[in-house]
């Protein structure tokens, strides 16, 4: 015989009001104390007190996505400067560049000024040049111009900057010159002290040496600071040329010259337009010495026997 089973559930298992109660218990509940809290705020020490307590949780929870924006942040702004950190570098560089490039031209403007206050001085006799590039040898002291015979330029001619004696063309070519620096070794320039007017020779002592004023006698009028210029006895260099500047003078006992140390005056090593002077800024040629003359006489009247 078969019993019959309820369908009812155990007591144990009794769950109380119905869902639809309990919602329509709760929802008047709310109502309720919405309204209170409105109409009479006595909730609101409670939601102080609930904010309080809660804060640390809600800190805890919002924390994670706080870092997480600010490492963004952080790395956006990182990039951000480091792409004006770049820009700006830049535009110094351009700017640097422009600046450079001004102070350049402001002193080429300046040399150019200068060169052509010298070519109103030697008017119709004084060809402009510019510098090429140095000679090859490192023991000569020589430059090339971009003028040659073309331009009526020869050997012998002097080279002037604006600051004063360059040197002396040596060969010319069809487009261009061979000038040879007064600081070479092999290079002479007479010259005189302005202020005492005592005269001697300028002699080139080769590349990263000082030239020197050879054969002065201890006793001389001369002293450091002197300026020298050219006394136009070679034929060569006009008279009144700005040539160096004395750099030291040494008098020693029993010694038959004092040995003087000079300074150029001239940019040659910087200068970068030069002036050849005419021959007709120059002293008249050299006459021939007796010794030559005589030589000459003698050759003729062989000639004339023979």
């Amino acid at each position: 015989m078969m019993h019959h089973i309820s369908a009812e559930p155990p007591p144990f298992f009794h769950r109380g009001p119905s869902p639809a109660a309990r919602l329509a218990f709760f929802g008047l509940l709310s109502l309720a104390l919405m309204f209170a809290d409105t109409r009479f705020k006595y909730l609101e020490g409670i939601r102080q007190v609930t904010s309080v307590v809660l804060y640390p949780l809600q800190r805890a929870v919002q924390m994670p996505g706080e870092a997480l924006a600010w490492t963004g942040a952080y790395f956006a702004s990182k990039r951000t400067l480091t792409d004006e950190n770049a820009a700006l570098k830049a535009d110094l560089v351009a700017h640097s560049l422009s600046t450079q490039e001004f102070a350049r031209l402001q002193t080429e403007n300046a040399n150019l000024r200068a060169l052509l206050d010298l070519t109103r001085r030697y008017s119709g006799t004084a060809v402009a040049v510019e510098v090429l590039y140095t000679g090859r040898d490192p023991f000569t002291q020589k430059l090339f111009v971009n003028r040659g015979a073309e331009a009526g330029i020869a050997a012998g001619q002097a080279v002037i900057d604006d600051l004063g004696v360059v040197g002396q063309v040596t060969r010319v070519f069809p487009g261009m010159a061979e000038v040879t620096l007064m600081t070479d070794k092999d290079h002479a320039v007479p010259v005189k002290v302005e202020r005492s007017g005592v005269r001697s020779v300028v002699f080139g002592a080769g590349a990263g040496r000082s030239p020197e004023l050879r054969f002065m006698a201890p006793t001389a009028d001369i002293r450091q600071g002197d300026r020298l210029v050219t006394s136009g006895l070679d034929g060569t260099y006009p008279a009144g040329l700005p040539v160096a500047e004395v750099v030291t003078v040494e008098r020693e006992t029993g010694q038959v010259f004092a040995k003087i140390v000079v300074r150029p005056l001239a940019g040659a090593d910087r200068s970068t337009y030069l002036l050849v002077l005419g021959q007709a800024t120059a002293a008249p040629p050299r006459p021939e010495e007796p010794q030559e003359a005589e030589a000459a006489k003698k050759g003729r009247g062989r000639g004339r026997r023979g």
